[in-house]
């Protein structure tokens, strides 16, 4: 699965190997040797499973903190404190320079640095879950104290993960709720979308199939074309035509405005995790 190259010996340290962080681990290890990569959980059997997949060792929480040179914190932000008051010994003791790397919705810069017990170099990251087969949009943020070199070497290593983009803090938390949520809003919207399918005789699989290869083929378009979604969605529907109708029923069910209004509460909900 892997490449086992990458152009700095950067050492990645995963504390919380769930969903997200599990999926940020096989992304790195497609551009990451095996000996660079470390992992812990507070599930061990997770973390052992996880290890055998991508050839890579488990250490403890204290171990990796104090091995790493980017160290990313997997965990929810209600457990964000007592996990960096449990690392605090490990990181105080420590030589030589270390990124934290932060993946906790809500949760500021300066946060991690005050539960940290110092100011450490930070870098805020809000991926999702297709990092996990290198499709992720990961946003990310840093602190003050990540050097030039230091972002590079960290783009570097998880190029695996999909497309990064820079953006202030102060939009993190919606452009969390885009990216960061967004997939759970589209795979809602493919699940319906086979639904439909499903309803005018197409079986099950094959409705799936269709609704996400055409939800994938149809974001790729708008990537790579860099038409606005307005003008590829004209042409799509011909005057008098099908797909002119069936916009209209989802104009008259207040689609456009639903999913705005998801994004917005999300949003907010994001503001409101510490």
């Amino acid at each position: 699965m892997t490449n086992d190259k990458v152009s700095s010996g950067a050492k990645l340290g995963f504390i919380g190997v769930g969903n997200m962080g599990g999926a940020l681990v096989r992304a790195a290890r497609r551009n990451t040797p095996s000996a660079n990569i470390s992992i812990a959980n507070r599930s061990p059997k997770k973390a052992e499973a996880l290890a055998a997949e991508v050839s890579c060792s488990v250490r403890s929480n204290a171990e990796i903190a104090a091995w790493a040179d980017y160290l990313f914190l997997g965990v929810k932000p209600q457990m964000m404190g007592d996990l960096l008051a449990e690392l605090a010994p490990a990181l105080r003791e420590r030589q030589g320079r270390l990124v934290l790397v932060s993946m906790a919705a809500g949760l500021n810069i300066t946060d991690i640095q005050e539960m940290a017990g110092g100011g450490y170099p930070i870098l805020r990251i809000m991926p999702n879950t297709p990092c996990s087969i290198g499709e992720g949009m990961i946003l990310y943020t840093p602190g003050p104290g990540v050097t030039e070199e230091e972002e590079r070497i960290f783009l570097e290593a998880m190029a695996g993960a999909g497309r990064f983009s820079s953006i202030p803090e102060r939009l993190m938390d919606a452009g969390s709720a885009v990216a960061g949520c967004g997939p759970a809003f589209v795979d809602l919207f493919v699940e319906a979308m086979a639904d439909g399918g499903v309803a005018c005789g197409i079986p099950r699989a094959q409705a799936l199939e269709f609704a996400a290869q055409m939800m994938a083929g149809s974001a790729r378009l708008i990537l790579e074309s860099g038409q606005h979604p307005g003008v590829l969605k004209d042409a799509v529907c011909s005057p008098g035509g099908s797909t002119i109708q069936g916009v209209r029923k989802l104009e008259e069910a207040g689609f456009r405005g639903a999913v705005i209004d998801a994004v917005i509460a999300a949003c907010e909900k994001n503001g409101n995790l510490k």
